[in-house]
């Protein structure tokens, strides 16, 4: 969709969102818009994020177009890819995840669609997912 809106935020390696949290104040960090390009791209850059207690990881996003929100939703990551970046610092200094894919409630309900492609580049990560939206 050319011209839309697709708007991001998670969590960071420490399970913290911005603007929520002991000491995180009213700061911004790892949430952000993107417009899509002609194409109906959003490209957008962020870290892989962390977790917190009773969820998997994700990453939230919504769609604007024409004024309105068309999408509300998560994007998820195969556990596999997670348990491998959460070995890493700073993610491996929190321990063991306690939710997993399968048992996220959120996920239960269509996560599998909203699992991210993800490929390597470089010493990072490229995830690629196309949304459907209905206007």
């Amino acid at each position: 969709m050319k011209g839309a809106t697709v708007e991001v935020w998670h969590a960071d390696a420490l399970g913290n969102y911005s603007g929520f949290g002991s000491g995180r104040g009213d700061g911004t960090f790892l949430r952000g818009g993107q417009r899509t390009n002609r194409y109906g791209l959003a490209i957008i850059d962020t870290i892989y994020p962390g977790w917190y207690t009773g969820r998997t990881t994700h990453i939230h996003v919504k769609v604007h177009a024409g004024g309105k929100v068309v999408h509300t939703g998560q994007l998820f990551f195969s556990d596999t890819l997670t348990d491998a970046v959460y070995k890493r610092s700073p993610y491996a200094s929190r321990g063991a995840r306690d939710t997993r894919n399968a048992s996220d409630n959120i996920y239960g309900q269509g996560g599998r669609r909203s699992t991210l492609r993800v490929g390597t580049r470089g010493s990072g990560y490229v995830g690629r997912l196309t949304l459907g939206v209905k206007i």
